[in-house]
C-alpha cells in the first residue's frame, strides 16, 4: 500500500483549515488509530495499490480525511454522490425510517410504506410503459433481474450486448460486459451472448427473433463515456420491436440526472422495456431496481412463483433516502444543473494537453495523450486537494463526475487544479 507524507497532502492555503477539520470530526468520530493497519490486515484490496486515505467525514462536495486533508470530490463516489455527501433531506429521511422499522422480510410479500411511496413517486416520472419496480440493492442485481425477466417473458435463449460496455460484475452481468479484460478470466460465462459494435446502424441486422433482450447504456461510462447517435438509438429501437427483443437501458451511471435529463434516454427520443437504475438512486444508500411493464414483470410471478428473489433489494431505509434524494434532484432543478457543469468544464478545459472532452452533462471523460500522463494528471490533483477517477483499465481517460448540486466556486477550484495539472 501507498504510504504517504502528510505534509504533502495539506494545500498550502488551506493546511490550517484542513487541519482543523480533521481535528473537528475526530473529536466526534474518533477512529481507531490502527485504521491504516487494519485496512491492511483485513480489508480485500482490489488493486496491489489501493489509495489508502482514511477517510473521517464527507459533507456535500467535500471528504475530509485522517491526515488533514479536505478533497473536493469530483467523482461523486462514482456518480452516487450526485446530490452531495450527507444530504441533511437524506439524514432526515434516515433517521424517521430508523423509528419505524428496518428490514423485515423478503421484497414483494409485505407492503412496506417506504418503497410504495418511491416507487409510485418514482414511476410518475417515467413513461405509461415503466410502471413497475423490482428493487433491488446494487445495479449489477439490477440488470440481473432485467436479464432473467427478459429472457422468462420471450421465452428466447440469445441476448445481445454491445463493445466496450459495462454492466457489472457477477457472472450474469459479466457475461453481457463487451471489454475481455474483464470476462476472460472468468470464462466461460454465459452462452448465446453476442456483442455488437456500439453506435454501428448496420450491426443492428444481427438482432434476430431468437433474441431475448438486448442490454446498452445509453451512454457508455466505463467504456469511456461514449455518446451514441440519436439515429442509431432510433434505430435500435425499431429493430427490438421488429423482433420483439426487449430493449433494456443500463441507466446505472446515467440515471438521475446525470446526464442533464432524469433519464438518459429522454435524451434520444426512446423509450426502453426495461430500465435498470442505481447508484445515485439511494442518495448514498445502497438501492437499485429494474422497471418495466406490470405485463413483463408478471412473468416472475408464476411458472414457477418466486422466479426471482432478494433479501434486501427495497431496503425501507435505502427507499425513504431514495424518495428523499429524488426530491432534492426535482425541486433544485439538479438534472438542468448538470448541463450548466458540462458546459462550464468544456469552456475552462480548453487546454492542448487535453485532447477532448467526452460525455454529457456532468459525467464526462477527459482524454489525455496516453495512460502514464493521465495517471500523472490524477495524481498531481489528489496532492492538491481534488478526487478524480482514472484506473490502468481507462487508458488515457480521466472520469469527472462532480456532484450535480457543486457550488459553482468549488468545481471552478477543481477545474483550476486540473489545469495546473494538464500544464505539469
Amino acid at each position: 500500500m501507498r504510504h504517504h507524507n502528510k505534509s504533502a497532502y495539506i494545500p498550502k492555503r488551506a493546511s490550517r483549515r484542513g487541519q482543523r477539520d480533521a481535528e473537528f470530526w475526530h473529536n466526534i468520530m474518533p477512529m481507531p488509530r490502527a485504521a491504516t493497519d487494519l485496512f491492511a490486515r483485513h480489508i480485500a484490496w482490489t488493486s496491489d495499490t489501493p489509495i489508502g486515505l482514511e477517510v473521517v467525514h464527507a459533507e456535500g462536495p467535500h471528504i475530509m480525511l485522517a491526515d488533514g486533508r479536505r478533497l473536493i470530490d469530483c467523482i461523486s463516489g462514482i456518480a452516487v454522490s450526485s446530490i452531495g455527501h450527507r444530504h441533511p433531506r437524506v439524514i432526515q429521511a434516515v433517521k424517521a425510517q430508523l423509528d419505524r422499522h428496518l428490514h423485515l422480510m423478503v421484497y414483494g410479500e409485505l407492503i412496506q410504506r417506504p418503497q410504495v411511496e418511491y416507487a409510485a413517486r418514482l414511476c410518475e416520472q417515467l413513461p405509461s410503459s415503466l410502471q413497475t419496480v423490482y428493487f433491488t440493492m446494487t445495479g449489477t442485481e439490477a440488470n440481473e433481474g432485467a436479464l432473467k425477466a427478459a429472457k422468462k417473458y420471450t421465452g428466447r435463449a440469445r441476448m445481445v450486448a454491445f463493445e466496450r460496455s459495462f454492466h457489472g460484475d457477477t457472472h450474469g452481468s459479466l457475461s453481457v460486459t463487451g471489454r475481455s479484460i474483464y470476462r476472460a478470466p472468468f470464462e466461460p460465462l454465459l452462452p448465446q451472448v453476442d456483442f455488437l459494435p456500439f453506435d454501428n446502424v448496420a450491426a443492428l441486422r444481427h438482432i434476430d427473433r431468437a433474441t431475448a433482450c438486448v442490454i446498452t447504456e445509453p451512454i457508455q461510462g466505463e467504456g469511456g463515456m461514449n455518446v451514441p447517435s440519436d439515429t442509431w438509438m432510433q434505430a435500435l429501437r425499431r429493430r427490438c420491436t421488429e423482433t420483439g427483443a426487449l430493449l433494456i437501458f443500463d441507466e446505472i451511471q446515467t440515471g438521475f440526472g446525470r446526464t442533464g435529463t432524469l433519464f438518459a434516454f429522454e435524451n434520444f427520443g426512446v423509450v426502453p422495456d426495461i430500465l435498470t437504475v442505481a447508484k445515485a438512486m439511494g442518495g448514498g444508500m445502497p438501492l437499485g431496481a429494474f422497471i418495466s411493464s406490470r405485463r413483463i414483470l408478471n412473468a416472475l410471478r408464476r411458472d414457477p412463483p418466486l422466479s426471482h428473489v432478494t433479501t434486501f433489494g427495497g431496503h425501507p431505509v435505502s427507499c425513504a433516502a431514495a424518495q428523499a434524494a429524488l426530491a432534492v434532484l426535482l425541486e433544485e432543478g439538479l438534472p438542468a444543473r448538470a448541463r450548466k457543469i458540462e458546459a462550464l468544464v468544456r469552456q475552462r478545459l480548453d487546454h492542448p494537453s487535453i485532447g477532448e472532452i467526452r460525455g454529457r452533462g456532468a459525467m464526462l471523460g477527459l482524454v489525455f495523450a496516453d495512460p502514464p500522463l493521465a495517471q500523472a494528471a490524477v495524481q498531481r490533483c489528489l496532492d492538491q486537494g481534488v478526487l478524480l477517477g482514472w484506473t490502468l483499465h481507462a487508458g488515457s481517460l480521466i472520469r469527472l463526475a462532480p456532484p450535480l448540486n457543486i457550488p459553482m466556486a468549488v468545481l471552478g477550484q477543481a477545474l483550476d487544479v486540473i489545469l495546473a495539472a494538464a500544464d505539469g
